[in-house]
């Protein structure tokens, strides 16, 4: 590492094979590569070491720094993978439908049983709206025809007791004699 390094903020450094935060509480995610995973990069020649370290610079044999296409191809040592693949095929092995396909169907279930229910609510409801609306209806005609009665009752009354006087005007002692022999009621 450069010593001029250590004067830039924490940034990974490009000569590493993965991503590795310089300070501490750091975190960088690891770049994501989807698609083939195969072999890792091919080891530079012994002649091209010095002191126990590979070189990869343009000097040392150029033929093989990046290395060639064959070098990462399927048909070379370890076999590649189509991650994808792989993930999809171990998704349907390890996937069972069925629970969900049960629980789909009982909540499909469900859901008519409620909706029925709601509809027989509204249903009964409107029911019982005509029935408070006839029953409104039926109140109002009898406090009609009770207000008429009451009236009846009172002109009647008016009508008797006017009766009553003209006949005690009139008629003084067959009143009175009347009035012992049939006596009005207490609460009258």
């Amino acid at each position: 590492m450069s010593t001029t390094h250590a004067y830039y903020p924490s940034y990974p450094s490009t000569s590493y094979p993965i991503s590795v935060p310089q300070k501490p509480g750091y975190y960088y995610p690891p770049q994501q590569h989807y698609g083939r995973i195969s072999a890792s990069p091919p080891e530079a020649p012994d002649s091209t070491t010095t002191s126990g370290v590979p070189s990869y610079e343009v000097s040392a044999s150029s033929s093989q720094y990046a290395g060639s296409h064959s070098d990462y191809d399927s048909s070379s040592g370890a076999a590649s993978v189509d991650l994808l693949d792989y993930m999809g095929n171990r998704l349907n092995g390890s996937f069972d439908p069925l629970p969900l396909d049960r629980s789909l169907a009982k909540q499909a279930q469900t859901s008519g049983e409620l909706n029925a229910k709601h509809r027989e609510l509204l249903e009964l409801q409107a029911l019982a709206q005509r029935r408070l609306a006839g029953a409104q209806a039926s109140f109002a005609s009898g406090m009609r025809a009770a207000k008429e009665v009451q009236k009846d009752l009172q002109w009647t009354q008016k009508r008797v007791d006017s009766l009553n006087d003209r006949a005690a005007r009139k008629y003084p002692d067959q009143y009175r004699a009347a009035q012992r022999r049939y006596p009005a009621p207490v609460d009258y």
